[in-house]
């Protein structure tokens, strides 16, 4: 096996975000950590961004796509690419702090049985505002960004959680060889959600990191009323439960979770005509064969009992409660 060259592999994918790039490269060189390599996949952008990144940023290594393959395959790319122990994942329209990947590596380092941390994403419309904290999830499978619209003003310690946003992760190799990187079937939006489930369900520990600080501008790339956003978080939502909800927990909450989604997919489609919320759930259903395969395999290689993974699922709320938690963050996102 070859010599790793670096301890850490930034990887950022891109499509057409040119504006956004410059400055999340710009914030990478000013970094206090030194010992990374940064991979940039450009998903078929015709925006100069190549050319910008092959001018300006030479020591950048590049993967070119012909067409936008989404956020799953593109980070995979880099991944199977690289060969550096730990492998930090930021969205092209992340700028992070200088201490930002020193923060994330040194929690890492610290604990061998944690896989994955978690940055303090702040909006960059309002830094003084939480955009994201990790990932947390219910029994209903809805899921969320933690602390969404909460003000910045926590304290700096890092504690165990569900999994990271991978708009600004670290993850560790070793994890990634156990139990397999992004599910390339999803395209974008909630394969980090699927990649942290299983990893907890292997045994894996999530840490979230406050001192790993991004300013972050909110659904940049398809804005947050795209149909597209809105068919893949559908789909890509069913999916994720299938293919991870511990057992015996899914038949016995199953109704219930089948109802809370339809009372998202009927706000959807009557409150803010997104027909494609309901497509995406039609496509989630034509693919639950495929689903349900890959569950038996990830739950035959799980490591913690059901009772442990279903201590990550917090208590359902009422409906409007549920709305309501969306409510900080512009009102536009929607389970």
């Amino acid at each position: 096996m070859a010599e790793r060259e670096s301890l850490v592999d930034v990887v950022i994918v891109n499509w057409n975000g040119r504006a956004h790039l410059e400055r999340c490269l710009a914030a990478l060189t000013v970094q206090t950590w030194r010992d990374k390599a940064i991979w940039v996949v450009d998903n078929g952008s015709r925006d100069g961004s190549l050319a910008y990144v092959q001018a300006h940023y030479p020591q950048v290594r590049l993967l070119g796509n012909p067409e936008n393959r989404g956020f799953a395959v593109a980070n995979n790319q880099a991944i199977r690419a690289g060969r550096a122990p730990f492998v930090a994942t930021l969205n092209n329209d992340c700028t992070p702090e200088p201490g930002w990947l020193a923060a994330l590596i040194d929690a890492l380092e610290r604990e061998p049985a944690v896989g994955m941390a978690a940055s303090k994403m702040l909006r960059c419309d309002q830094p003084g505002t939480i955009d994201s904290a990790g990932i947390a999830l219910n029994r209903a499978g809805i899921f969320w960004d933690r602390l969404g619209g909460s003000p910045d003003s926590e304290s700096s310690a890092a504690h165990e959680i569900f999994g990271p946003c991978a708009g600004a992760a670290l993850y560790r190799r070793a994890m990634l060889n156990d139990v397999g990187s992004f599910d390339e079937d999803f395209f974008c939006y909630l394969e980090d959600v699927d990649l942290a489930w299983r990893a907890q369900l292997a045994g894996w520990r999530a840490l979230y990191v406050p001192a790993a600080r991004v300013r972050h501008v909110h659904s940049a790339s398809l804005g947050d009323v795209s149909p597209l956003k809105s068919y893949l978080l559908g789909r890509n939502k069913l999916w994720t439960i299938v293919k991870n909800y511990p057992a015996p927990y899914l038949a016995e909450r199953w109704p219930l979770i089948i109802a809370y989604d339809l009372m998202a997919t009927a706000y959807a489609l009557l409150a803010q005509g997104r027909w494609a919320a309901l497509s995406g759930r039609l496509a989630a259903w034509r693919g639950l064969p495929q689903a349900w395969r890959r569950r038996r395999d990830i739950q035959r290689h799980r490591r913690i009992s059901a009772a442990e993974a279903d201590r990550w699922l917090e208590p359902i709320e009422a409906p409007w409660r549920i709305a309501a938690r969306y409510a900080p963050l512009d009102g536009k996102r929607k389970p």
